[in-house]
């Protein structure tokens, strides 16, 4: 697609113009994921690129920053302030990084060192870019975290990344991209694990720093809702190529491709059948409680409590879906780990299958693992980088004493049920897109045929079109194998989709709870209606 200037509008900070992206002896059958890309953002401007998993868009910012692996090739020009970014020397781009161009990457966790404070972390950059002194830099960092809604910031310092939840981590990447206050910030996915509360707050941010500093922002978003409220442009793309790019209001008052048709009118929709009146009660939580010490002194001694989970209580019937709703930080993902014993309790019960799992240990909760599955938000941190798709997949068919034919024959099964290629099995994670991965770890879940499926944020990182086909498959699943599922997401729109009954947390306690249709027509607490309302306003 040739380079079309932009009219009325100041010289470009980005050219791109017939990008071409080449992976040699990657192994992999699409060598060319990107195809001959153009486009260009001014200084000030919010340009998003939308499309599916997989289409090119993370590769195409990647390559501003020259972020790709070694084996890429890149054919084309990519100018940053009239400079040839291709052309650019080692030191020249780590200049630029982190300096004049900051990214937030869509997977904090995998993003952020585990064994590096958040203070330490954020207050690299300053060191390395402003020489800024320590009394000075955990200044900055505090105000950064403070921006980007980090409760309580001064006490966070000191946190290391497992210990926040993942939109919090997702929180300090944003930090640590601004903390220089860049010319161009690249924002791949930067609110797929933000609640709709916080996702307006962040890209409000955002849009705050460019009528403050003309921060120029190239966003990368399956979010269409979003892209539509906050982009001044958009560019579409389909498997390596711009299909279509206008003015936002324009696109998509009038969307001329039939592909950028297809994505606007891809909402997840409908409803979950009905639970079967006679099922069983599979899991009965009874007044959980997750409190983890806050330690300070030289002794450590404990001198406060978080209370992750505080006092939860719910019933789950077979084939019955419950969503849990709430911001980040409220304790759904906890509470989802309390269930599968990888947390301790604090104190309650956990009935599974009539069975209390709080007093049991790691050996007698073995046999109870194949009926209690979880899919985690971090598709990525979750599959192992040195096993194929396939050995990932077939890992717990292993301790069913299947033969290698047989569990051949599952994983074949799995992939082709959350829509992929069986033939990539024999390939690994990295080669594959945030979508993809989480499809791939939806199918290890799946291949044990789980009486309980617990999803972290399964959506997160997948487009509306893939998120549609997901809910569609799970509602399929689960009316073909009767499994139940705790159903954790902020994002309303496919809670309602899938879910049979809702609850909302905030702060570790459980604040309403209701079937799905009173909630979502008739909220009665204050802060579900706040959640609505702001889902609503973001048209989720």
């Amino acid at each position: 697609m040739p380079l079309t200037p932009v009219s009325n509008k100041p010289t470009p900070l980005v050219v791109v113009d017939n990008l071409r992206i080449r992976f040699h002896a990657t192994g992999t059958a699409n060598s060319e994921p990107v195809k001959g890309v153009s486009f260009d953002i001014a200084q000030g401007e919010i340009f998003a690129l939308v499309g599916e998993s997989g289409s090119g868009k993370s590769l195409t910012a990647q390559a501003i920053m020259r972020l790709l692996p070694e084996q890429a090739n890149y054919l084309g020009r990519i100018l940053f302030n009239n400079e040839d970014v291709i052309q650019a020397s080692p030191e020249r781009l780590q200049q630029l990084r982190g300096d004049r161009i900051g990214i937030i990457f869509q997977e904090p966790m995998t993003s952020l060192n585990p064994l590096h404070t958040i203070e330490k972390q954020i207050s690299e950059n300053l060191f390395h870019h402003q020489q800024l002194g320590k009394t000075d830099a955990r200044a900055r960092t505090i105000a950064l975290l403070h921006e980007v809604g980090i409760p309580d910031p001064e006490n966070r310092l000191n946190s290391y990344p497992h210990e926040l939840s993942g939109g919090q981590r997702q929180r300090v990447m944003i930090a640590m991209a601004l903390a220089n206050n860049p010319s161009l910030l690249i924002a791949d996915e930067p609110t797929t694990a933000l609640d709709v509360t916080l996702q307006e707050q962040i890209l409000q941010l955002l849009q705050s720093l460019r009528a403050k500093f003309g921060l120029s922002v190239l966003l990368i978003s399956h979010d269409l809702s979003l892209v539509r409220r906050f982009a001044d442009r958009v560019a579409v793309m389909q498997q390596g190529l711009i299909v279509e790019s206008n003015t936002t209001d324009a696109l998509f008052a009038n969307p001329q491709h039939p592909y950028t048709q297809l994505l606007l009118a891809a909402e997840p929709e409908g409803e979950p059948t009905a639970v079967a009146k006679d099922a069983k009660t599979l899991l009965t939580i009874e007044d959980l409680k997750l409190w983890f010490p806050i330690k300070q002194g030289f002794w450590k001694r404990a001198v406060g409590y978080i209370k992750a989970v505080d006092g939860i209580s719910l019933n789950l019937r077979a084939g019955e879906t419950l969503g849990i709703v709430g911001e980040s930080g409220s304790g759904k993902s906890t509470l989802a780990l309390a269930v599968t014993r990888l947390n301790t309790c604090t104190s309650g019960t956990i009935v599974f299958q009539g069975r209390d799992l709080v007093p049991l240990k790691q050996r007698e909760l073995r046999c109870i693992r194949k009926d209690l599955q979880i899919v985690f938000q971090d598709p990525y941190g979750s599959l192992s980088p040195r096993l194929s798709v396939g050995q990932i997949i077939s890992e717990g068919l292993e301790l069913l004493g299947l033969s290698k034919a047989e569990q051949e024959q599952r994983v074949i099964k799995a992939l082709t049920e959350v829509e992929l290629d069986p033939t990539s099995r024999h390939r690994y994670p990295h080669e594959f897109s945030g979508g993809q991965r989480q499809r791939i770890a939806i199918a290890r879940a799946l291949v044990l045929e789980p009486k309980l499926l617990i999803l972290d944020e399964p959506t997160s990182a997948l487009d509306r079109t893939v998120q549609k086909q997901i809910v569609l498959l799970l509602r399929r699943l689960q009316t073909e194998y009767g499994f139940a599922c705790l159903f954790i997401s902020h994002d309303l729109k496919v809670v309602k989709a899938v879910s049979h009954r809702v609850l909302v947390m905030r702060h570790g306690l459980m604040v309403e709870t209701n079937d799905s249709y009173t909630l979502f027509h008739q909220p009665e607490h204050p802060y579900t209606q706040q959640l609505l309302k702001a889902a609503f306003a973001t048209g989720l």
